[in-house]
């Protein structure tokens, strides 16, 4: 694996993808001096990273004020068109969720958050509602336990050793080996189940989504609002349709390779 030290390394490459990402965060419209402080570069060379980016249609500009265009775009779709299950993703949370009456989503693990990669909204809109793109803390919320689960014991040690546990409320979980226990009983139990740890007001359950090695490569989730379910209760109820969706998105990546 490359690393900033390597001769393998192209960092400017990298820094041009890292003045795509910064401007994604800030506001729609920065100057130059904006840029370049976010990314701790000097201007004379951020200057040279945005022209380039200009010239691809990656970037526009008036003259004093830098924004993104639509083909940035085309970098996250890449990715999502490379998930085998998530053209019918779509699909299966609609029928998942005229099923079950609650907003649902799917999402992948991305270092110590997960993003979301789809999402069904229903009626029942949550204080919270992601979208997708959307990261959320892995340790926080259901679908980040199930897919933590999936780590082997090095790669979750190493995110144990490594994550920054943010007490997002009262009860989050925050000791490192009590969320390594609780991860463990997702991995054994095959769902996670978590109350008002990322906002008190909203509780989900979680599973696995595996493709045809048995390896968890996502998770999916059924959104409920806190205290409308006890954890019996929710599982009884919700794990089963879960678990099916889950099965079918599975369905989707058999013979491909």
């Amino acid at each position: 694996m490359a690393t900033p030290e390597s001769e393998s390394f192209v960092r400017t490459f990298a820094r041009g993808l890292k003045i795509i990402e910064t401007m994604g965060q800030g506001d729609a419209r920065q100057t130059l001096a904006d840029i370049a402080t976010a990314v701790d570069l000097p201007r004379t060379a951020v200057r040279r990273f945005l022209l380039t980016l200009i010239e691809l249609s990656f970037v526009k500009t008036d003259g004093k004020h830098y924004w993104l265009t639509p083909k940035v775009l085309r970098l996250g779709l890449s990715y999502l068109y490379t998930l085998p299950y998530w053209r019918q993703s779509q699909l299966a949370l609609e029928e998942l969720g005229a099923r079950i009456g609650q907003s649902c989503a799917v999402s992948v693990l991305d270092e110590a958050d997960i993003v979301y990669v789809q999402r069904l909204h229903t009626k029942r809109i949550l204080p919270m509602s992601p979208s997708l793109g959307s990261r959320l803390p892995a340790h926080a919320v259901s679908m980040g336990r199930v897919l933590l689960s999936g780590l082997d014991d090095e790669a979750l040690g190493h995110y144990l050793a490594s994550a920054r546990l943010r007490k997002l409320t009262p009860v989050t979980v925050v000791d490192r080996e009590q969320l390594r226990q609780v991860v463990l009983q997702a991995r054994e139990q095959g769902y996670a189940w978590v109350d008002g740890e990322l906002d008190d007001s909203i509780a989900g359950l979680a599973v696995p989504v595996r493709d045809q090695d048995g390896a968890i490569v996502a998770a999916i989730n059924v959104s409920l609002s806190a205290g409308a379910y006890e954890m019996d209760a929710a599982v009884a109820e919700f794990l089963q349709p879960l678990r099916q969706t889950a099965s079918q998105l599975r369905a989707t990546m058999v013979g491909l390779r």
